[in-house]
């Protein structure tokens, strides 16, 4: 009776939905959006089983989808103008919709800086490509500044998500007398599997460009979640502030 898993929070590496569309007889829905704007954008069961089954735009897995039928998704450079969609341009994800929040409660100043001609500005940075498929690739105030580089930490999370040991992981950024910044993973590994700080060094390193590796590592037993599942990157941070 199981039809459809739908999932939110972020995208899941290909692996996983790989395993889930053999274990499952059901499919995959991928839908990404806000507490003042409800889901934005969605990536269809169709594209979930054309990726894994067909081998059809596999990258697709970690985009967030396309623009539902209610709303107009943008991404933009900070005077509003859009960027290119070339799958590697980055930009802030604007969303038009009915379903957007009217406003903060009695905080006008923080709907202002929000919503701005009727577009809510959400704060995640983001690419698209040709056909508007969207790939967050970090929270704006997640995002990393170490020597004058911007350093998405979703992709140096996806990149150490590689090691076969890794169950799950998360990338901050934490003071560097020298750097501004420099980027730390917490890792936690899988049951009963081991890793080295350097393995993890090496495999960002394989598939990223050498400053966009982590500095140093942290081997953790878990991450401190909220209670819908996601990662509270704020108090791994609030460790090293």
């Amino acid at each position: 009776s199981l039809r459809n898993i739908q999932y939110g929070g972020g995208p899941m590496p290909s692996r996983v939905i790989a395993e889930a569309l053999d274990a499952f007889p059901c499919t995959l829905i991928q839908g990404y959006g806000q507490t003042e704007g409800t889901t934005m954008t969605f990536l269809s069961q169709e594209d979930h089983i054309r990726a894994i089954r067909d081998g059809y735009r596999t990258e697709r897995l970690r985009s967030c989808g396309r623009e539902g039928y209610v709303t107009s998704v943008r991404i933009v450079d900070k005077d509003g103008n859009l960027v290119p969609k070339d799958g590697k341009t980055p930009g802030e994800i604007i969303v038009r919709s009915p379903a957007n929040m009217l406003g903060y409660f009695q905080r006008p100043d923080l709907t202002a800086e929000t919503i701005r001609e009727g577009w809510m500005w959400t704060g995640d940075i983001a690419t698209w490509d040709e056909e508007s498929y969207c790939f967050i690739v970090d929270r704006a105030k997640d995002m990393i500044i170490s020597g004058g580089e911007n350093i998405y930490s979703v992709q140096v999370e996806e990149a150490i998500a590689k090691h076969d040991a890794v169950l799950e992981v998360a990338v901050i950024g934490v003071p560097d007398d020298e750097w501004g910044e420099s980027v730390k993973a917490f890792v936690v590994l899988k049951p009963d599997r081991t890793a080295s700080e350097a393995e993890i060094i090496q495999i960002a390193k394989e598939n990223l460009a050498s400053y966009q590796k982590p500095r140093s590592v942290e081997f953790v037993d878990a991450l401190p979640k909220a209670p819908t599942g996601k990662i509270l990157k704020r108090e791994l941070r609030e460790k090293h502030s």
